[in-house]
């Protein structure tokens, strides 16, 4: 049986696969005939199956007893990568999960080609850790050992936003200097790349590779930012507690409510412990309709669909001056409005670092903004305007090009399979 090289963009909050067709990159329909699917996983108590991508989020929010879990990329390069967690009793490795969802792509993409795929070029952020190269190492053995796993006996690594640039070399008619923008989920990565027709045949493109670089913020930063100065207040947050002993008020501590805001910590509060504090809080607080809201979502295990409600709005304000968080599940009629400016107020610190990523990586390149011929976008991120405007403004003169938002870098990975594998 013909065996095939394939690559694989394992995203914080979507994935595509693509392989070689020929000479042409041809993206895999990983769901319902759609090429990107949610990095998604949901553990079904009803029937004892995982389900993936859109399949699990229509399983959690239609009720179904189980477990979701999102942004499991966020682990790699943390204490979590090394955890277990316990799936309706029974102890399962996080590691051990996301080789669940990456295996998913991999019999997907092997179903779609006809034949046995055992190798794979994976995409990586240029840091998964910013400034701590060591925990940076680990990521990446964590992650080669994930696919490994899944069922790859091959696994090779290229840095995302170097993908993406090969994808936009095909459509290049002269010598550039671009400047790649990989915005997504977890990181914000760049790259500063010589291009040109004839680079699309060199097997060795380092001297091409003028710089990368990029910071640890992504779109699930945005998200948590926004639900802690939009959502968390609602249940709750920065209201005030009386004192068990002695007189006056303190305010509630805020740990539950990160949690509650960040994708990967949501499934740490619907244990025993957190319901005890909770109910403490109840007791004592001066706003106990605030904490009802926080226990009936804690106790309806409603975290992940809040953060799903969360990133809607995001989306919306993409294109809309203004909308609403959906917040019916906590409380009938409960809702949340939020307008761009606001918006761009809450992310402002985190646009700004991202800035500053992308000036670093221009001048790493030895190179002065106006040397920049091209911006290429990709990744779901560059579509919020205060982000792709911070960008712009640091090359004005640069052409701006938009790549596929989910399907650039998996293109560019099927790419790299076929230049090194064949």
């Amino acid at each position: 049986m013909n065996k095939t090289a394939i690559g694989v963009d394992f995203g914080t909050s979507n994935s595509t696969a693509a392989f070689i067709d020929g000479t042409t990159p041809v993206l895999v329909p990983l769901e319902d005939g759609k090429f990107d699917m949610p990095s998604t996983v949901f553990f079904d108590f009803e029937d004892g199956q995982r389900k993936y991508g859109r399949g699990a989020i229509e399983a959690y929010v239609g009720d179904t007893e189980g477990r979701f879990m999102r942004a499991l990329k966020s682990i790699l390069g943390t204490s979590l990568e090394d955890e277990n967690t316990y799936i309706n009793g029974t102890k399962v490795a996080f590691v051990d999960i996301i080789a669940g969802f990456i295996r998913s792509i991999r019999l997907k993409a092997e179903e779609f080609c006809g034949s046995e795929i055992d190798t794979v070029v994976a995409g990586r952020p240029v840091h998964f850790i910013d400034d701590d190269g060591g925990a940076d190492r680990k990521a990446e053995q964590t992650l080669e050992r994930i696919f490994r796993a899944a069922g790859f006996r091959n696994v090779a690594f290229q840095y995302e936003p170097i993908a993406a640039a090969l994808d936009y070399e095909r459509a290049v008619r002269t010598e550039e200097i671009a400047l790649i923008a990989d915005l997504g989920g977890g990181t914000s990565d760049f790259s500063v790349v010589r291009i040109s027709p004839a680079g699309r045949n060199r097997a060795d493109r380092g001297n091409d590779i003028l710089s990368t670089g990029g910071v640890r913020v992504g779109g699930t930063d945005l998200d948590r930012l926004t639900s802690l100065d939009k959502v968390m207040p609602e249940l709750g947050l920065n209201s005030r507690l009386n004192r068990d002993f002695g007189d006056g008020l303190i305010t509630i501590p805020r740990h539950v409510f990160v949690s509650l805001s960040t994708w990967q910590k949501i499934h740490l509060l619907y244990d025993k412990a957190v319901m005890r504090e909770v109910k403490d809080y109840l007791r004592l607080s001066e706003s106990p309709h605030l904490i009802e809201r926080l226990s009936h979502v804690l106790h309806e295990r409603l975290g992940h669909r809040l953060a799903l409600a969360v990133e809607a709005a995001k989306i919306d304000l993409t294109d809309a001056p203004a909308t609403e968080i959906d917040l019916e599940a906590v409380e009938r009629g409960l809702r949340v409005g939020i307008d761009r400016a606001g918006f761009d107020d809450i992310i402002g610190r985190e646009t700004r670092a991202i800035q500053q990523a992308m000036r670093t990586a221009i001048g790493d390149a030895g190179l002065d903004p106006a040397r920049i011929s091209t911006i290429f976008l990709t990744g779901g991120t560059t579509a919020i305007p205060a982000v792709r405007q911070a960008l712009l403004d640091i090359v004005p003169d640069a052409t701006v090009v938009d790549g596929d938002r989910f399907g650039s870098v998996g293109i560019g990975l099927a790419l790299e399979a076929g230049r090194r594998f064949g």
